[in-house]
C-alpha cells in the first residue's frame, strides 16, 4: 500500500513545504493540531481490522500514578497534588506486533511523513525506538478504562483515533498548566483541577484523525469509557536520537516485556 492509498493527500497535502509550516505555526499557537480525515477510509478499514484482530494479545494493565509520573515525595503530605493518585488502564499492543505490511508501519516508515512531522514539530531528525516495543503501539480502552491525568515527559506525541468509544472516552486537556523548562509545576493549578474546580478543554475527535499534541505542559486525559465499544488508538512516537531505548522499567510496566 502506497502513502497516498492512506493519507488523504488532497486534503492533506503532507509533501508540500508551506503545509508543513503552517502546521508547525499552529501547534506553537495552539498546542494541539487536529488532522480530520487524515486517512482514507480504505486504510482506515484495514486498521481497525487488524487491531481488533490484535487485540486478544494485548497486554492489559492498571497504573496508578501522580499526575508529573514521578515517584512519591517524601518532601509532601500524601494529598499534596505532587502524590495525589490518579489511575490509567488499557490494553496494549507493541510494534512487533504490528504486521510489516500494515498501513500503520508504511505511515510510520514513509519518508513524506517524518518531513511533515519534523517540519509541524520543529525537529530536525526524527529517528524510531531502538528497542522492539516502542516505535509503533496501539492501545485500546473497554468499559471503565481511562487514562489518569498526566504531564508528558516527551516534548509531543503523534496519536491516530482508529475507532471511537460510543460514550465517554473524552481528550480533556488544560494548555500550558505549567512550565517544566522553568521548574514551575504549579501545585495549586493542578489540584484545582484534580478537585474539580477548573473545566478542562474538550478535544472532539473522530475516527481516522491525526493528533499532534504538546503534552509536556499541558495536563490532559482520556475519560473513562462508559460504552461496550473499544476505543483504539494508535501511537506513533519518534525520537531526536539515534539508539534511544525506552527504559526496562517502562517497557515492563507498558507491556509486561522487555523485547
Amino acid at each position: 500500500m502506497d502513502i497516498s492509498e492512506i493519507v488523504d493527500m488532497d486534503r492533506h497535502p503532507i509533501d508540500a513545504a508551506a503545509y508543513g509550516d503552517r502546521a508547525g505555526a499552529r501547534l506553537n499557537t495552539d498546542g494541539v493540531l487536529v488532522l480530520d480525515g487524515f486517512i482514507r477510509d480504505r486504510a482506515l478499514s484495514a486498521m481497525r481490522r487488524e487491531a481488533l484482530a490484535g487485540q486478544a494479545g494485548a497486554y492489559f494493565c492498571t497504573q496508578d500514578h501522580s499526575v508529573y509520573l514521578t515517584p512519591q515525595n517524601p518532601d509532601y503530605p500524601p494529598n499534596h497534588p505532587a502524590n495525589r493518585q490518579v489511575q490509567s488502564s488499557k490494553g496494549c499492543i507493541c510494534d512487533d506486533q504490528v504486521a510489516e505490511n500494515s498501513p500503520l508501519r508504511v505511515l510510520y516508515d514513509a519518508p513524506v511523513f517524518r518531513e511533515y512531522v519534523k517540519r509541524a514539530t520543529g525537529q530536525s531528525k526524527l529517528h524510531p525506538y531502538a528497542d522492539t516495543l516502542s516505535s509503533i503501539n496501539i492501545h485500546y480502552a473497554n468499559r471503565g478504562q481511562e487514562l489518569g491525568w498526566h504531564f508528558d515527559n516527551s516534548s509531543f506525541a503523534i496519536t491516530l483515533l482508529i475507532q471511537k468509544a460510543a460514550a465517554g472516552s473524552r481528550f480533556e486537556y488544560v494548555k500550558d498548566l505549567r512550565d517544566a523548562e522553568a521548574g514551575a509545576m504549579n501545585f495549586e493549578g493542578v489540584e484545582a483541577l484534580l478537585d474539580g474546580r477548573t473545566t478542562p478543554d474538550v478535544l472532539e475527535i473522530e475516527p481516522g484523525t491525526l493528533v499532534l499534541f504538546r503534552g509536556r505542559n499541558s495536563i490532559h486525559r482520556v475519560s473513562p469509557n462508559q460504552s461496550d465499544q473499544t476505543r483504539i488508538l494508535s501511537v506513533l512516537a519518534y525520537n531526536a536520537e539515534p539508539g534511544v531505548e525506552l527504559s526496562e522499567s517502562a517497557r515492563m510496566t507498558f507491556y509486561g516485556r522487555l523485547s
